[in-house]
């Protein structure tokens, strides 16, 4: 396992992606709306990881109902899962509870997310890729 990327909630995801274009050397830009988790997502490839900025929507986005409670900043970091179910599996064994059931999330991965309250008030989603074709 290791760190995929870090997610960021923003209120406009072009004004940050204006402020981290003008700070770190950006190999890569992806842009994506995923209407499952009523997100626009800006995915900034950096050399050696990636930041996701997250901009809600919609009102009942979860993203808009974290900028709301806590406004800008870290929403979550993910990690990258090579056999998802497993993992999750062993982390519900260990007592980790989850907000929902794997779906799909940006980029067609597999996602879950751990509560925070399971892990140190850390919100960690497990992604896996789909298999190369």
């Amino acid at each position: 396992m290791r760190v995929d990327h870090i997610a960021i909630a923003v209120n406009n995801v072009e004004s940050a992606l204006t402020n981290y274009q003008n700070i770190l050397k950006i190999d890569k830009i992806e842009m994506e709306e995923v209407p499952t988790e009523k997100v626009r997502v800006a995915m900034l490839m950096l050399e050696d990881t990636r930041i996701e900025l997250l901009e809600p929507m919609s009102e009942d986005s979860p993203i808009s109902k974290f900028l709301k409670q806590r406004g800008e900043g870290i929403h979550h970091i993910a990690i990258t899962a090579d056999n998802i179910e497993e993992d999750v599996d062993r982390a519900v064994k260990n007592g980790m509870k989850f907000l929902g059931d794997l779906r799909t999330g940006s980029y067609g991965r597999k996602i879950t997310f751990i509560h925070p309250k399971s892990l140190n008030g850390v919100l960690t989603e497990f992604c896996q890729a789909p298999p190369q074709g």
